[in-house]
């Protein structure tokens, strides 16, 4: 955690969080419309479309790219708007491709089967990577649609730095339960007596070394230990209470095809949905790594 004195992210600053969260809510987008940014084509992106998507996933943490070419299965597309935005780093998760990206889809096979990802179950708000290494932890996140489920596979976003500036006003004690370093742990991922992933336990929200602000979070309701504690109860079912209710700041939406997204591992969740004559199909590339925001289109 930063030992910065200025950070807005420290319970006890309350005059730094006062001041950060003036310019956050400042000009926030108000609907999913205004996080869309139209691109030419996704494989080279120009400048005035890369600085539009980056000054939204500056006020944000996310932006929507809408391709007017690229509708197609080249996963060239999404890892070079992850390497446009200072994006490298990608996470070699155990169900991801060999070449790190992710293909979600229904898939039955042993290796995917349990995981609701490759199901057409709903998934509940998460940020991913919640059950990964403390050295491991997701900081951003990109999304292609290649194909688009016949009927749902819609999703919820919500900014973290939202639901953070939420709690804070509610009880900053909430803030200091949650970000307490046993707060939540994943149980150990055990298959045939063999343990495929250790537990993990860590905060809700961290502050990283570089300053920013993570969240590490999950909805679920089985597979998840919470600290006992008391005040870190009060703080869990107030932080639902703020993903479950409406509010300006919840965005919904479907992604088509050539559309994607790109986020600094923003909560989100997804509806089911149903298949047509072709299966639903999205790239994911999970990244070490924060959206870069000193870096050009090339």
């Amino acid at each position: 955690m930063s030992s910065t004195p200025s950070t807005p992210f420290l319970p006890d600053n309350r005059d730094a969080f006062a001041a950060w969260r003036e310019r956050k809510l400042d000009n926030y987008p108000k609907t999913i419309g205004d996080l869309i940014v139209e691109i030419n084509d996704p494989r080279t992106l120009s400048q005035a479309e890369h600085d539009k998507l980056l000054a939204l996933c500056q006020k944000s943490n996310m932006a929507i790219w809408a391709g007017l070419s690229g509708h197609d299965a080249d996963k060239e597309i999404i890892r070079n708007l992850g390497l446009s935005f200072g994006l490298s780093h990608l996470d070699h998760n155990m169900c991801a491709d060999n070449d790190a990206i992710t293909s979600l889809t229904v898939q039955s096979d042993t290796l995917h089967q349990g995981y609701i990802p490759y199901s057409n179950r709903p998934i509940a708000w998460h940020t991913d990577g919640y059950y990964n290494a403390p050295d491991q932890q997701i900081h951003a996140l990109l999304l292609h649609c290649v194909q688009p489920a016949e009927e749902g596979g819609e999703n919820d976003l919500l900014d973290h730095e939202i639901v953070f500036t939420r709690i804070m006003e509610e009880n900053p004690d909430y803030i200091r339960a949650l970000m307490h370093p046993q707060a939540m742990t994943i149980p150990a991922n055990t298959t045939n007596d063999k343990e495929l992933r250790p537990a993990r336990s860590g905060p809700v929200f961290a502050i990283h070394l570089d300053g920013h602000l993570h969240m590490r979070y999950t909805d679920r309701s089985r597979s998840i230990e919470w600290l006992d504690d008391p005040l870190l109860r009060e703080a869990v079912a107030f932080l639902k209470s703020v993903l479950k209710t409406p509010s300006p700041w919840h965005f919904h939406g479907r992604l088509e095809a050539g559309q994607g997204l790109i986020c600094n591992n923003v909560l989100h969740t997804r509806t089911g949905f149903t298949d047509g004559e072709r299966s639903r199909l999205l790239y994911r590339a999970r990244y070490y790594d924060r959206i870069h925001y000193c870096s050009g289109p090339g």
